[in-house]
């Protein structure tokens, strides 16, 4: 397992400045949360790119802040809209090979837009064979407020789209929709690819590891026990911690707790 952090913790910073950041911190495993177009092509890319060399960090994966417009455009009935977001993805795709990033995380369309499962399905799976050939894997995230926030709808993905269907477990995300986050590693197993990790309370559903009560041990068991090899990427929002300096040591705390457990992991 990879232990990491997103750039989309230190959000309202530009990105640039946000890996910056996360590499002043010691931070070696990083996701790119793209909070504009811009953040996604050139020049903004080599700047990152130079501090990723610069610093020896791996970035695992990208999250473009697209995600409300992929309702009306990539899961819409208008081929022009389609279109569009076809070509802002394979740009992103494009650039995720240049920073060595592999998995994109989409969201997809919201609950209340209409979107036809077996559409869903056949709009899911044409993305992620235009990610395919750039080599990189396009995983559905679990949010709350998605068609993707109802754990049925991931297993009847997983079933219809087998070839496509990967997914990113959020924690605050299941959280918020009443799930259990262990039910989605047991249901979905190895098409888990990717982890967004908070930690929480009974008050709280976003906290930094250590902060809250949350099990990281049998969920870091549950995943060894399914052979996960994908990251552990602590995703906060800013306003659920303090220091950026508890980003760091929310991911030494999974690296101690992986340690204890005799799980294999990187920094």
């Amino acid at each position: 397992m990879k232990i990491g952090v997103s750039t989309a913790s230190l959000y309202p910073l530009h990105v640039e400045d946000a890996f910056g950041t996360l590499c002043k911190l010691g931070v070696k495993t990083a996701e790119i949360f793209a909070n504009s177009t811009a953040e996604g092509q050139e020049p903004i890319v080599s700047e990152i790119l130079r501090m990723r060399d610069k610093n020896n960090v791996r970035i695992t994966s990208f999250h473009p802040f697209s995600s409300p417009m992929e309702s009306v455009f990539l899961f819409s009935d208008y081929d022009r809209r389609i279109d569009e977001m076809m070509t802002l993805y394979r740009g992103f795709f494009g650039s995720m090979n240049k920073l060595g990033a592999k998995i994109f995380v989409l969201h997809g369309a919201i609950s209340s837009s209409k979107c036809a499962p077996a559409h869903y399905m056949k709009q899911f799976a044409m993305l992620s064979e235009a990610g395919r050939e750039f080599g990189i894997t396009v995983a559905q995230e679990n949010v709350s407020y998605c068609m993707s926030g109802n754990l049925e709808f991931l297993k009847k993905m997983k079933r219809d789209i087998p070839e496509a269907a990967r997914f990113v477990l959020d924690l605050k995300q299941a959280r918020r929709s009443g799930e259990n986050p262990l039910d989605y590693i047991k249901e979905l197993g190895e098409s888990v690819v990717h982890c967004h990790i908070s930690d929480a309370d009974e008050n709280r559903d976003c906290l930094a590891v250590g902060a809250g009560k949350f099990d990281f041990e049998t969920l870091l068991k549950a995943f060894a026990d399914k052979g996960y090899g994908g990251a552990l990427i602590v995703e906060l929002y800013r306003r659920d911690y303090g220091e950026f300096s508890e980003l760091k040591q929310s991911a030494d705390n999974l690296a101690q707790l992986c340690e204890k457990l005799g799980i294999k992991y990187t920094l």
